[in-house]
């Protein structure tokens, strides 16, 4: 039986600390180790209950009434353990409410109510009708409802992630070159909305070779690029993959590492929402580490 990458480092270091010896390993094989265990994390984190494979449903709201509920005369049909009408959404001027069918009631962040407003809402407004919950989502300028079913298909189908080996040589340096100001970045999402961020610079960086900059947005107190190269005609998702990077240092300098380029939410999930990476970032070279292609269901 193969021990699993995170348990064999725990088991490595009871071993060591119950000899009293002291860790002495290669770079190599330390770095490796530790990319690994990153990737273990990275899936289990796709198979909890709040992950992007329990997202079952995306549906677009209109001005005025939506009803919903697992009979298919509702405008949103939900799964058949959720009530035949459940209740009714209502958009009007940009306010999104929830109103239970008479006599009934609807449970929104826990609370047992008839009506409540779910948008503008100073946190996530969530209704929750046994395994399944829904929530307003913003796709550009347009308002959605976003189901998720800790119950669903793709999540109880998911067949595992796959990567490319481990190649320091995808591990590089990049320097960080601030923006006279920060700028804003608009990029179309699968859906053909527009996705706003903001930048305070670029990274110049080589790679396979290749000298490349490429423009992270802002994301907290790190980096992220959107990006897209070669293998995303073959080996790679073909819309992008998503990278993070930590902020630059004093120098301008910060470390991107290919190792840990992953897969956005709709390469599993055609329920799901993803920026396409702006120009920059489309890179003419290929870059065979991190993430590859998901191929189980779901995958579109």
């Amino acid at each position: 039986m193969r021990i699993p990458t995170h348990m064999r480092l725990l088991l490595s270091v009871a071993l060591l600390c119950g000899l009293g010896m002291t860790a002495v390993g290669t770079g190599a094989d330390d770095y490796e180790e530790e990319i690994e265990a990153w990737r273990v994390e990275r899936e289990a984190s796709l198979k909890a209950d709040d992950s992007w494979l329990t997202v079952s449903a995306l549906f677009f709201l209109r001005e005025g009434e939506t009803s919903f509920g697992s009979s298919p005369r509702n405008d949103l049909t939900l799964p058949a353990r959720v009530p035949a009408a459940a209740g009714v959404f209502e958009l009007r001027n940009g306010t999104v409410t929830a109103r239970a069918p008479a006599g009934g009631a609807l449970t929104v962040n826990g609370e047992a109510v008839t009506s409540a407003q779910l948008y503008p809402a100073e946190r996530r407004a969530t209704l929750t009708i046994g395994s399944v919950s829904l929530w307003v989502h913003h796709s550009g300028e347009r308002l959605a409802i976003r189901v998720r079913d800790t119950e669903s298909d793709i999540r109880k189908n998911f067949t595992g992630l796959e990567w490319y080996p481990v190649d320091e040589r995808y591990r590089v340096r990049g320097k960080f070159t601030p923006h006279a100001e920060p700028i804003t970045v608009k990029t179309m999402n699968i859906l053909g909305d527009i996705e706003t961020y903001t930048s305070t610079g670029y990274v110049t960086l080589t790679v396979a070779g290749t000298e490349v900059r490429m423009l992270p947005v802002n994301s907290g107190r790190r980096l992220w690029f959107i990006m897209r190269d070669l293998t995303s005609s073959d080996e790679t998702y073909s819309a992008a993959r998503f990278l993070y990077a930590d902020a630059p240092d004093a120098d301008g300098w910060t470390t991107v590492d290919f190792n840990m380029a992953y897969n956005p939410p709709c390469a599993f999930n055609p329920h799901t929402t993803c920026p396409l990476p702006p120009p920059d970032n489309r890179l003419d070279v290929r870059i065979e580490a991190g993430e590859k292609n998901y191929k189980g269901p779901g995958a579109h």
